[in-house]
């Protein structure tokens, strides 16, 4: 038994460094490996042998998750490697021998999306999403919508930038499209 254990802690291991997560249960996800984690972000963490600290933890308006016996833990501008770095490194610090930690992203933060579409509001992010693809999931354009360019807001931890983009354009998690209306 403990050997099977050992060859699945590697294999997940592998995994992660590839930019895989398992899940039990579920499909493996594949995500970016430069992804920063912010608020409304959901995320699986699995402290392999440890089902009491394996757990779904939301990142809080704070940027940090709460985990039994280490607290907090500042998860926002990380990746999910990073993260997984942390909290191996804090519960090795008094808890835990040799923790082995992976962290998957559950679900992303919300996008929004403003102006001449059907249904605006706040929408679950979908991996690889265009701006084509948000106004779909909005329920298309209204009759008056400028059907060409729309303006994208996009915050980071350099600041909050707004541009006129195409159609084509990838949108991020915490983005917001704003389709304008047309005047002809």
């Amino acid at each position: 038994m403990r050997g099977v254990r050992a060859v699945m802690v590697c294999l997940v291991a592998v995994l992660a460094l590839s930019g895989f997560m398992y899940a039990a249960g579920r499909a493996a996800v594949a995500h970016d490996t430069s992804y920063k984690l912010d608020a409304g972000d959901k995320l699986r963490v699995v402290v392999y042998g440890q089902e009491g600290l394996t757990n779904a933890y939301a990142i809080d308006a704070g940027g940090s998750i709460t985990m039994p016996l280490i607290g907090a833990v500042p998860a926002r501008g990380r990746t999910p490697a990073g993260l997984a770095a942390l909290i191996a490194a804090k519960l090795r610090n008094g808890y835990i021998r040799d923790p082995s930690v992976a962290v998957e992203i559950e679900s992303y933060r919300p996008f929004f999306i403003l102006g001449e579409v059907a249904a605006p509001g706040q929408y679950p992010y979908v991996p690889n999403m265009s701006v084509e693809s948000a106004v779909a999931i909005a329920g298309g354009f209204s009759p008056r919508a400028r059907r060409d360019t729309v303006t994208l807001t996009h915050t980071d931890g350099s600041g909050s930038m707004r541009v006129v983009v195409p159609l084509g354009t990838a949108v991020s998690p915490g983005d917001t499209v704003l389709v304008g209306e047309r005047w002809f």
